[in-house]
């Protein structure tokens, strides 16, 4: 099955018009035809059953036939707030990874030692819709915009919040033993030099938790497909 994924289609229209890039990519490198079924997700747990009406690569046309609405196949909200890589594509594949194994949020926050500041969200989110194709996904995950570390802590209510950090501290417990994943879950990793001592004593005053992956040392991107894939372990 081909999955498109389209923000704007409604689940009251009996008809849509896919955007140029879309339409190209349907009819010209998928060579669809008119009569052909496409399938579309909003995003937000509808799924559409469609078919072309006008097979146009600049303005492909479809006719809804059948709308069906599903709720996300897990009970908890993971929210990972993840600073950038150094390379680009170590972070992306952190993205691609991520969604595919099922997550809900994603924000990247600039700390004292990130080295990249600079981010490009079109191109993450268009790295994020190519995995929900993939994987057949309903939900979008929400990409945030990046965010100062200090203002982030200042900003979020989730009912459970950690830091993953790799100081050496008595009191940092285990993620998978304490973490419960039937609510709201934020998970805090930090660049490749490590968050501060500051940055984790600013955390834990705002109510985060210490935890840790394991024994072994992991790079960012890593570490956030690991919590992602953990959460799905621990239900």
């Amino acid at each position: 099955m081909i999955l498109s994924i389209s923000e704007h289609i409604q689940p009251t229209d009996t008809s849509f018009v896919f955007d140029k890039d879309e339409s190209r990519h349907l009819i010209k490198v998928l060579r669809k035809k008119e009569g052909d079924f496409v399938y579309i997700t909003d995003g937000k747990g509808n799924f559409y059953t469609t078919s072309i009406n006008l097979a146009n690569e600049k303005r492909c046309i479809v006719v809804v036939d059948n709308v069906t609405q599903h709720p996300k196949n897990r009970p908890y909200h993971l929210h990972i707030a993840i600073a950038p890589t150094k390379l680009n594509d170590r972070y992306e594949w952190f993205l691609e990874k991520a969604v595919e194994i099922g997550i809900d949020e994603i924000t990247p926050i600039i700390c004292k030692n990130s080295e990249r500041k600079i981010i490009k969200i079109d191109r993450m989110k268009k790295i994020i819709q190519s995995a929900i194709k993939q994987s057949l996904q309903l939900h979008l995950p929400i990409l945030n915009e990046p965010v100062l570390f200090d203002t982030f802590l200042k900003q979020q209510t989730a009912s459970q919040k950690f830091i993953a950090h790799c100081e050496d501290e008595d009191n940092k417990k285990y993620l998978q033993k304490i973490a419960k994943p039937s609510n709201d879950l934020l998970i805090l990793v930090g660049p490749e030099g490590d968050f501060t001592p500051n940055e984790i004593d600013l955390a834990i005053q705002q109510n985060y938790i210490p935890v840790t992956l394991g024994q072994n040392r992991l790079r960012t991107e890593t570490a956030g497909v690991y919590i992602t894939s953990l959460m799905t372990t621990l239900l």
